[in-house]
């Protein structure tokens, strides 16, 4: 449980941070949020937030979607993760949840003229998949949003509805995650990860145009992937069938990491567990998110002083 939250400006003890039952954004969906992770390096005694900037970079346009107006740059939100991380002083790994929402107590389904608040907190987070190096996965009845219903680009907290629907169903029967369909029938994401294909020695995602989320570590991992360890990177519409014979498959997202797909629909992939070239991936980000990696230093920003 978090001890504190940034709330109406300023940091207050987390059982302060309140909303009235009336607040347009809990009636109606009308907010954005992002999702942030601090690891926490036993040996530099260090919690590293990773790649705030991006992240709130992407809260601002998330907020232009949705017509919400902030009073803080990306920079300003960062210093304020920090400084709300070092006051919950955390040993462990933590997840950021940033929200910025209409905060009038309305009735009336509209985006403008209304009142805008800001909110973080943070809370110990371990796995959010258990199952990271080899989920059983299915493909979902519900489809995806499309970019003309609630845009997927704006992480909108109504929007998540969808992901519940999706979710909920592969938990029900029996499966650890879901894959959803865009309209068209191709690939688009996990209930809330996006999604990688490893065929033919290339690594493959779908583009934006799948209604996915433009996720901070998908472009995290294209940027490892590429650069650093000599992989060939395709986005491309991705069709369903194309995942029962890939090579190798998994999900990305701040929440979920980087987890292996070990089965789509009860069909194995390759050889229905983690495979090679997840593995290099997977060893690669944590190292990264941990600080380990002197090239991507300056994506993880320490909390504490030395």
């Amino acid at each position: 449980m978090p001890k504190f939250a940034f709330f109406h400006g300023k940091i207050v003890p987390f059982d302060e941070a309140k909303v009235s039952v009336m607040t347009h954004a809990l009636n109606y969906g009308t907010g954005c949020f992002e999702g942030i992770r601090a690891y926490w390096n036993a040996e530099d005694e260090q919690l590293y937030a990773f790649r705030l900037l991006p992240h709130y970079q992407r809260l601002l346009e998330s907020c232009k979607i949705m017509m919400i107006d902030l009073p803080y740059t990306a920079q300003q939100m960062s210093d304020l993760t920090v400084e709300l991380l070092r006051k919950e002083s955390n040993r462990e790994d933590t997840y950021i949840r940033p929200l910025a929402y209409k905060s009038s107590e309305v009735i009336g389904v509209r985006l403008n003229n209304l009142q805008d608040d800001f909110t973080i907190f943070a809370t110990p987070l371990g796995r959010y998949l258990e199952k990271e190096e080899g989920a059983d996965v299915c493909i979902s009845s519900w489809r995806r949003l499309d970019d003309n219903a609630i845009p997927p680009r704006a992480k909108v907290t109504g929007s998540y509805a969808n992901a519940a629907f999706s979710k909920t169903e592969a938990l029900l029967n029996g499966y650890d995650e879901a894959i959803v369909l865009d309209e068209s029938g191709h690939i688009s994401e996990g209930s809330a990860e996006n999604l990688f294909i490893v065929r033919q020695g290339k690594l493959i995602t779908p583009p934006p145009s799948s209604n996915i989320l433009e996720g901070v570590t998908r472009a995290t991992v294209l940027q490892l992937a590429r650069e650093d360890l000599g992989l060939e990177v395709v986005e491309r519409t991705i069709d369903r069938t194309e995942l029962y014979v890939a090579d190798e498959a998994f999900l990305c997202g701040t929440g979920v990491q980087v987890a292996a797909i070990a089965s789509v629909d009860r069909r194995p992939v390759g050889a229905g567990k983690l495979g090679p070239v997840v593995t290099r991936i997977r060893d690669l980000y944590f190292d990264v998110v941990r600080g380990k990696v002197a090239k991507y230093a300056s994506w993880c920003t320490p909390v504490y002083a030395k």
